[in-house]
């Protein structure tokens, strides 16, 4: 499918203003952080001072007084989390928290989604129930429960709803709600991850016990709450919420934390058998090295496996934990190449057999993976440019599909449902989510009719034009600044991210050299059109075979990042590309 590289609106040609400059980088940081909404140094101060104070969580107050009471009485604490990164992180803050505090009888409860499903179930209820739990609290899920709210109510079980999905037209009856996206609810920052949603849970219980004079009475140090950032940082990151000024702080300072060696070891040991160095730590090094390995566990076996390297004190079971987590990453990604196979036939088979491709895409096959379904709709999209949902069977003799949906910027794909599920009674049965990402479920007899009317209503709100892929630039570089120190500037001024995106510039440039690298990724050596003699390194990664190495294409526009490069000691610039234009 076509993709063009676009100049972001306002990015300084050559010859003008900061990009003009020999050595002024913190010109051009600031104009960077201008065009991406971030105009006001204070914009740009991460002090964890600058935390959006909690006043304005609604339910929070509630929250606070619920744990308080449940720490004071020693009531059994059961956490219900999610089996993705945000999950698994606000699951296991949420336990080692209560634990800092003195609580002791916590325990937590992921549920299997090929056995419950996601999220805080009637059947995660009995569970709890079973096992004595007194207090049910949901960490990135929950605000859809409403059944199993009204069950746990029945059976005497309170329940603290903590999530940041967006809510449905009813709540469930909880003895507290706190999530930035209900109703009423004025705090200013509506991106929180649920593990930014829990840490404020956790801070403000801190607060109460500071207040009823727990700690002194149980002769036992007050925790620091910096020493969850980590957990904070790698959840907000691999969640992928947009990263906001509150969010940016988080994922500041988790890393600045995480590179001077605070760093739980559960995290550490995923960076290492991940190949990342936590003194050299970025935010992409979570997102992508990381965060795979421990949703892993989520998709293909068991989230408990990710929370309890988490929360690993020894250094030693981290490292065992993480190097299972790292073959069932392995194992996801073989899954994932042939889904992905079979996906593009698919999609090569819709574009032969009918007049166009749908707008919005809906795929399914018998036999594709239930937890590998959502990278699979991600892969989809990054292909064709547009809103993907991939589908497989609900693994029980039901005849339900469950359905991961990812959209593309200007569709909020969860409104997209909500707006299918209120002209189609009953056509979906359950769904949630938010604008990038939403999950659903719906008979399979209802997948013909759900597939023709979600391309209608992405049809409806995106033009052919929407459904062109874009690299966003920033412009171009005079070849002086493609060098370590401008690349060491920009490694060092994120976190980069959903929103806030790393930076991207483009240029016209002479191809040298071209070569495969690990079956999918091109390595190659370019210069400047304008400065020839100027030979730097590249690579694009997860390129088309088909088409690359392509020795024809000698010049191009490239857009790309620049990025350092460090290998067997050595430490050099090096072009991170996004996509090549031949001219």
């Amino acid at each position: 499918m076509s993709v063009e590289i676009v100049r972001r609106e306002g990015c300084v040609a050559p010859g003008e203003g900061a990009w003009a400059s020999d050595v002024d980088f913190n010109g051009l940081l600031a104009r960077l952080y201008s065009l991406r909404g971030a105009g006001d140094p204070a914009d740009t101060d991460y002090a964890l001072s600058n935390l959006l104070p909690p006043a304005g969580l609604r339910g929070l107050s509630q929250a606070s007084a619920l744990l308080l009471d449940a720490v004071q009485r020693e009531r059994a604490i059961v956490v219900v989390g999610d089996f993705d990164v945000d999950g698994a992180t606000s699951t296991a803050l949420a336990v080692a928290a209560l634990r800092a505090m003195g609580h002791r009888r916590v325990d937590f409860i992921v549920p299997n989604r090929f056995a419950f499903g996601y999220g805080l179930s009637t059947g995660i209820v009995d569970l709890v129930q079973q096992g004595g739990g007194e207090l049910i609290i949901t960490v990135d899920n929950g605000i859809s429960s409403i059944d199993a709210v009204a069950a746990a109510n029945a059976a005497g079980i309170d329940v603290l709803v903590t999530d940041h999905h967006l809510p449905g037209a009813e709540l469930p009856a909880a003895a507290a709600i706190v999530n930035p996206n209900q109703p009423g609810c004025t705090f200013s920052s509506k991106a929180l991850a649920g593990v930014g949603v829990i840490f404020y849970v956790m801070t403000a219980l801190r607060r109460s016990l500071r207040d009823a004079g727990w700690f002194t009475d149980q002769g036992i140090p007050e925790p620091n709450m910096a020493q969850f950032l980590d957990l904070v940082a790698l959840g907000t990151v691999a969640d992928v919420v947009p990263l906001d000024h509150n969010n940016r702080i988080f994922v500041h300072q988790g890393i600045k934390r995480m590179r001077a060696g605070k760093v739980r070891p559960g995290i550490a040991a995923l960076l290492r058998v991940g190949g990342r160095r936590v003194d050299s730590l970025v935010a992409a090094d979570l997102g992508f090295a990381v965060g795979p390995r421990l949703n892993a566990a989520g998709r293909l076996d068991d989230m408990s496996h990710g929370i309890r390297c988490l929360l690993s004190a020894d250094d030693a079971a981290a490292e065992r934990a993480a190097r299972a987590l790292d073959e069932l990453n392995l194992e996801r990604r073989d899954i994932e190449q042939d889904m992905k196979e079979e996906a593009v036939a698919c999609v090569e088979r819709m574009d032969l057999q009918e007049s166009r491709l749908p707008f919005g895409l809906c795929l399914f096959e018998q036999g594709w993976h239930q937890g590998v379904v959502g990278i699979l709709a991600a892969r989809i999209r990054e292909k064709y440019h547009r809103p993907v949902i991939a589908f497989a069977s609900s693994g029980k003799d039901d005849g339900l599909l469950k359905g991961s949906a990812r959209s593309v910027p200007g569709f909020h794909i969860r409104d997209a449902l909500d707006r299918i599920a209120v002209s189609q009674p009953g056509l979906i049965r359950k769904f949630g989510g938010h604008a990038m990402a939403a999950g659903l479920e719906l008979a399979l007899e209802d997948y013909p009719a759900f597939a023709a009317a979600f391309d209608r209503v992405v049809m409806a709100q995106l033009s052919m034009a929407d459904l062109r892929g874009r690299v966003v630039s920033d412009g171009e570089l005079p070849p002086r600044c493609l060098g370590l120190g401008l690349a060491q500037v920009l490694r060092d001024s994120g976190p980069w991210g959903q929103q806030f995106p790393e930076p991207v510039f483009d240029g016209e440039f002479t191809l040298l050299a071209q070569r495969l690298v690990g079956a999918k990724h091109l390595k190659l050596s370019l210069a400047p059109v304008a400065d020839p003699g100027n030979e730097l390194d590249a690579i694009w990664f997860n390129i088309d075979p088909a088409q690359w190495p392509s020795p024809q294409v000698l010049t191009a526009r490239v857009a790309y990042r620049l990025d350092v490069n460090e290998y067997r000691g050595l430490v050099n610039p090096q072009l991170l590309v996004d996509h090549i234009e031949p001219l």
